[in-house]
């Protein structure tokens, strides 16, 4: 199964969902392939789309190992894994530091792509975490668990395609997942698409105003 380009994906993934037609609905793209896909999804559920920013906060001299994650939001949601801290001997101004770093970079990203305005309240609503796929899944999972922590109603994941070991995990942390194809042979996310160009902050913000633009038409009709 391949999608044509992320665009093609975001109506596939869209058409299945229609069970979350009516109701109270945010949908939430990772940036940045997961924006044009999200972006389908929200027009199709007449859903507000924002962003979901989240990064990861490596240990300072090993970055790839996550000791936690940090997610946008009013206050930011921060998630540890008090294993790695414990294990990597990480004390507390090392983690700040690290994580006062991250909170910068998502603060830039949400002046760049949505000119500051605040995330939209989850609170009570079902959160839908839209990306144009998962590998290992590790920033799906963080933010599962931050959005955990501002109350929505329940939080659904919703992906073209991703390998059936990160989907199970992903299951076990969320109400509910959506992929559409779960390939037994994996590699990569761009396989599956015949167009998988990486996206420029400009077609980021394009996408986003064009959901705004077509959920406020269809949310007044």
């Amino acid at each position: 199964m391949k999608f044509e380009d992320r665009t093609d994906a975001g109506k596939q993934l869209a058409a299945a969902l229609k069970d979350f037609l009516e109701q109270d609905v945010v949908v939430l793209a990772l940036p940045r392939g997961g924006v044009p896909v999200a972006r389908e999804v929200a027009n199709y559920l007449k859903a507000p789309l924002d962003l979901l920013l989240v990064r990861k906060l490596g240990v300072p001299w090993q970055p790839e190992l996550a000791m936690g994650a940090v997610l946008d939001g009013n206050p930011p949601i921060v998630v540890r894994n008090e294993d790695v801290i414990r294990q990597a001997a990480v004390c507390e101004a090392d983690f700040n530091s690290v994580r006062d770093r991250e909170l910068t970079e998502i603060d830039r990203r949400r002046q760049l792509y949505s000119t500051g305005r605040p995330p939209i309240d989850v609170t009570g609503r079902i959160a839908l975490i839209v990306d144009d796929g998962v590998a290992t899944g590790a920033t799906v999972k963080a933010a599962i668990k931050g959005l955990r922590k501002l109350h929505p109603e329940a939080v659904v994941v919703a992906i073209p395609v991703g390998p059936p070991d990160t989907v199970f995990d992903l299951r076990k942390l969320a109400d509910r997942v959506v992929c559409l194809h779960e390939p037994g042979s994996f590699g990569a996310i761009g396989y599956f698409y015949h167009d998988f160009a990486q996206l420029s902050d400009e077609e980021v913000i394009a996408s986003l105003e064009v959901g705004k633009t077509t959920n406020q038409t269809g949310s007044g009709g």
